[in-house]
C-alpha cells in the first residue's frame, strides 16, 4: 500500500513539474492555441464554402471534428518535450532519486490531458462565436469532450513511446507529425469519407479518428452513434494499452 501512495505521491509531484512550466513558459500555451484557431478559421472560411456536407452548414459538420484533430495535433507536442527533457540529462537526475521510475511519463502525460482541457474549451468558444450550435443537449456535449479527452490521452502514450525511443529534439518533431496527418486529414474530419476516392475510403473507415469524429459529431449534433462508438472505445483502449506498456519499457531501459 506504501508503494502505491508513495508511486501516486511522485505522479502529482511531475505532474506538477510540467504544469508548472506552462505557468512560468505562456507561450507554450498561447502559440498552441493561437495555431488551432487560426487553422480553425482558415478551414472553416476559405474552403468551408466550397465543401458539401449533406445539408448542414460546413461549421457544424467540421467543429466536432476538428475539436478531436486539436488533441491529436497537440498530442505530438509530448514528444517533443519529452525528447527535450531526456537531453538535458534530467534521466540521470531522477534516477538518483527514490522515485517511480513510471511517475515521470505518467505524469507528463496527465498534465497534457489537462492542457487538452484547456484546448478544447477554448475551441468550443471560439466555435460558438463563429456560429457553432450544440443541438443534443449538455450531457452528450460534455459526453463528447470527455471521449476526445480519453481518445487523447492514448494517443498522448504514442507520443510519449516516439519521444523515450528517438531522443533527439528535432528529429522527433518530425517523427510525431509523420504518423498525425494521415490519420486527420485521412478521415470524416474535413470531408464526409463518400467523397474521397475508393482506396483512401477504405483507409478512412479503419482510421481510428474517424469513428471518433463521427461519434462526437452525433453527440454534438444528435444521431446513430452505436455503429462508431464501440468502435472508438477499442481503438482507445488497445492503443493506451500496447503504448503505455511499450513506453515505460523503453523507459526503463535507459534508466538501467
Amino acid at each position: 500500500m506504501s508503494i502505491i501512495l508513495q508511486t501516486i505521491s511522485d505522479i502529482m509531484v511531475m505532474t506538477r513539474r510540467d504544469i508548472l512550466k506552462y505557468l512560468r513558459l505562456p507561450q507554450l500555451l498561447f502559440f498552441n492555441a493561437a495555431f488551432n484557431i487560426v487553422l480553425f478559421l482558415l478551414y472553416n472560411y476559405v474552403f468551408g464554402g466550397a465543401i458539401q456536407t449533406g445539408g448542414i452548414s460546413y461549421i457544424q459538420f467540421f467543429l466536432p471534428g476538428f475539436i478531436a484533430q486539436t488533441v491529436v495535433f497537440g498530442s505530438t507536442q509530448t514528444s517533443v518535450a519529452i525528447a527535450e527533457d531526456l537531453s538535458k540529462g534530467l534521466i540521470d537526475r531522477f534516477r538518483s532519486l527514490p522515485m517511480s521510475r513510471s511517475a515521470f511519463l505518467t505524469g507528463r502525460v496527465i498534465s497534457d490531458a489537462i492542457r487538452y482541457v484547456f484546448l478544447l474549451v477554448l475551441m468550443v468558444a471560439v466555435g460558438i462565436a463563429a456560429g457553432f450550435r450544440f443541438q443534443n443537449g449538455f450531457g452528450p456535449a460534455i459526453a463528447g469532450l470527455g471521449l476526445i479527452i480519453l481518445f487523447g490521452i492514448a494517443l498522448t502514450w504514442v507520443a510519449v513511446f516516439i519521444g523515450v525511443t528517438v531522443k533527439d529534439v528535432e528529429t522527433t518533431q518530425i517523427a510525431g507529425f509523420v504518423w498525425v496527418f494521415p490519420l486527420v486529414f485521412a478521415s470524416s474530419t474535413y470531408v464526409p469519407i463518400q467523397t474521397m476516392p475508393g482506396w483512401l475510403q477504405a483507409f478512412a473507415k479503419i482510421n481510428p479518428v474517424t469513428p471518433m469524429v463521427d461519434t462526437v459529431r452525433g453527440l454534438f449534433l444528435g444521431g446513430d452513434i452505436y455503429s462508431s462508438l464501440w468502435k472508438i472505445l477499442a481503438w482507445t483502449i488497445g492503443i493506451m494499452l500496447v503504448f503505455l506498456f511499450l513506453a515505460i519499457r523503453r523507459y526503463k531501459l535507459l534508466t538501467v
